[in-house]
């Protein structure tokens, strides 16, 4: 099925991961500041209250960015970090040690929303203030024991986010990549064809998409059995790795096509490139019934807004140099 034109693809794996604690922590800290800023108008303490919607505002429109701009999370958790320390700064300086299990919620959850690099100088500004505020941490009962489950708190905090940071990198890895040939798929290689797009249209390159299929795959499968055809697309993206460039990029679409993002200055050097890539596939590429070729489509960036008409042009001149009888290769210009 081939990709229809349309808008850019959904977000990546690690960043629906990273938005999970940051929408559900988001709203959750912004109804708790507006009822505590309620219940500060409640206790006839109007500069506190309008401090404590001031705080409620951001963590608002953290909430409205977490939900609708995938792409300012790290915006959105960075703006909530900083509520959730002002928050309970204020609160602390209101309510004094009654506001210490809010200020430990605080602590764990800025792990959650950023990267430990910022919510540990985050978390320490809040500890300091905490012990700057009198009657918070700075009391005989509470002091040494706040104190030891706040450093248990961060000591664990801080490990579990880092886990789960190395874990969202390992899935995004294993997302991005074709179980069989260890090549990158289709998830890579929309997300790469949208940020080429977006470096064409500034001038800053001059890039080719090849769409390459191999001839009479099916009847490899038929008449060999699915671990011959399978050896066949290892054996393909060996030879595909060793004959792209350090620049170009090749991707397993799927089933029995790959596409090459290349880097080629002119016509004349796809042309060059897409037949050197055909002619040593034709002499290295083995199966149990002899050779096997591939097909090759090929269209230069003319300005698409779309990486899917990009990649139609592609396929058009594929389907043609299949029609011609296999084993060639069809630049888009060549339609005319």
């Amino acid at each position: 099925m081939r990709p229809a034109a349309g808008p850019p693809t959904p977000p990546s794996l690690p960043r629906e991961l990273h938005s999970a604690p940051l929408r559900t922590i988001a709203p959750v800290a912004t109804l708790a500041l507006i009822v505590f800023a309620a219940w500060l108008a409640w206790q006839q303490l109007p500069l506190q209250s309008l401090a404590a919607l001031a705080c409620a505002a951001p963590a608002a429109v953290a909430t409205w960015l977490a939900h609708r701009r995938a792409t300012h999370l790290s915006s959105a958790g960075l703006l909530l970090c900083l509520v959730n320390v002002a928050g309970c700064l204020l609160a602390a300086g209101e309510m004094g040690h009654r506001a210490l299990p809010w200020s430990l919620l605080a602590l764990m959850a800025n792990f959650f929303l950023v990267h430990n690099r910022i919510a540990t100088p985050a978390n320490l500004l809040l500890l300091a203030g905490l012990l700057a505020i009198p009657g918070v941490l700075r009391t005989p009962a509470l002091d040494t024991q706040a104190l030891l489950v706040i450093a248990l708190i961060m000591g664990f905090g801080f490990r579990l986010s880092r886990r789960l940071q190395g874990d969202r990198t390992q899935l995004e890895l294993l997302a991005s990549l074709d179980e069989l040939t260890g090549l990158p798929n289709r998830r890579a290689l929309e997300r790469t064809l949208m940020q080429q797009i977006g470096s064409a249209r500034n001038g800053r390159f001059r890039s080719a998409l090849v769409i390459l299929d191999i001839d009479h795959f099916k009847d490899v499968n038929d008449h060999y059995g699915h671990t011959a055809g399978d050896n066949a697309l290892v054996e393909l993206a060996a030879i595909l790795r060793l004959e792209l460039r350090e620049q170009d990029k090749v991707f397993r679409f799927g089933g029995e096509e790959f596409v090459i993002l290349a880097e080629a200055g002119s016509r004349e050097t796809l042309a060059s490139f897409t037949e050197r890539v055909r002619e040593s596939v034709q002499q290295s590429l083995h199966g149990p019934g002899g050779g096997i070729t591939i097909s090759l489509g090929a269209a230069m960036y003319a300005g698409e807004q779309y990486w899917q008409d990009w990649f139609s042009r592609a396929d058009a001149a594929l389907y043609l140099a299949k029609g011609n009888g296999r084993n060639s290769v069809v630049i888009a210009d060549d339609l005319g």
